[in-house]
């Protein structure tokens, strides 16, 4: 089955990782948000523990991190369709995330969007001017150095570079290309670097965890777009929406997080369910939302703040007069833009 497309051209896989990566996350914040030993690190040792740590914790915002970078390169290409200065629209597009970022560190200290602001302006647009290549190269390099630091937010520059080569690549011919063999190379890489992980009791701030969990989000995002061809893909594809409401998910499930933590006394496996219930009223509150509207709240706002004008909310209604036609989690583009690379950039 080949890589489809949603509602007015999205890529529904791009989608369905990113709902996967919030449900990633969502679990591991509220272990962090709920202060439970695991995510203090003060007992190393259990099968909960390493379960967490090989399964979980800094698994899926690689994933979240790729996919940023994908939407930037998304994004950035129909803009120039569009509007004759479209980097000065991403730089406001950038700006704008800060705010979002600074509000929501106030509840959450460790929360990546104003990381993700700072380090797209900083790195993202210079490397936009950059041909294919460069980009992929320092994508590699900087992911490198950042598993040599210890991972973590080291760990953004790099990956995002990696997305955005992804994107000029051509994102359809990539997720073409993601066969079982991909799979299994990732699976066992995964394997390898979680299991040598535990046999040498090695610390979440480690270059061994942060090259396994490098890997088992590789892993992760190709098993994924594999399942998205098989039988799987009509039950997976119902997460799109809330994938598309990425934003409004984010930040939503840290004030839904703190406030079930001040009901309940969680352990550490009954934060991980927290996590893993409030993605899952996301996912019914975002499928009910998309009926009737385009974007999830926090992602209007972004828009209209980056075009500097309300853009239509209800479903059915036009774009507003050269405005691009990518959405907020930057996956909804022309068929066009999709399935083929971008000349410009070889």
């Amino acid at each position: 089955m080949r890589a489809g497309r949603g509602e007015a051209g999205r890529v529904v896989e791009v989608d369905v990782l990113r709902a996967v990566a919030l449900l990633g996350i969502c679990m591991v914040n509220a272990v962090d948000l709920l202060g439970t030993p695991v995510a203090a690190g003060e007992h190393r040792s259990g099968a909960a523990y390493w379960a967490y740590e090989t399964l979980l914790h800094q698994r899926f915002f690689p994933i979240f991190s790729f996919l940023f970078g994908v939407s930037f390169g998304l994004f950035l290409r129909v803009a120039e369709t569009r509007v004759r200065r479209p980097r000065v629209v991403m730089l406001a597009r950038l700006g704008f995330l800060v705010p979002f970022g600074a509000l929501h560190r106030l509840l959450y200290p460790d929360e990546v969007l104003l990381t993700y602001a700072v380090v797209g302006i900083a790195v993202l647009l210079p490397a936009s001017f950059a041909p294919t290549a460069v980009v992929f190269s320092l994508g590699v390099l900087g992911v490198a150095a950042g598993v040599a630091v210890h991972g973590g937010v080291a760990l953004i520059p790099g990956i995002f570079l990696l997305g955005l080569a992804a994107e000029r690549y051509g994102v359809r011919r990539l997720l073409d290309a993601a066969t079982g063999l991909g799979l299994g190379a990732c699976v066992l890489a995964a394997l390898v670097l979680d299991v040598w992980q535990v046999g040498a009791g090695a610390p979440a701030a480690s270059v061994l965890a942060a090259g396994a969990g490098v890997a088992t989000a590789a892993a992760y995002m190709f098993g994924v777009v594999v399942l998205l061809r098989t039988d799987a893909r009509r039950f997976l594809a119902g997460l799109a929406p809330v994938g598309r409401m990425a934003l409004s998910g984010y930040v939503g499930a840290t004030v839904m997080i703190l406030g079930v933590g001040r009901l309940v006394e969680p352990g550490d496996g009954p934060a991980v369910v927290i996590g893993a219930g409030v993605f899952a009223v996301e996912a019914v509150l975002a499928w009910v939302w998309s009926r009737y509207a385009r974007y999830g709240p926090l992602e209007w706002v972004w828009r209209s703040l980056t075009w500097w004008r309300p853009v239509p909310m209800r479903r059915g209604r036009p774009d507003a007069p050269g405005e691009p036609d990518a959405s907020g989690g930057g996956a909804q583009v022309p068929r066009t833009v999709l399935d083929r690379r971008r000349p410009s950039r070889k």
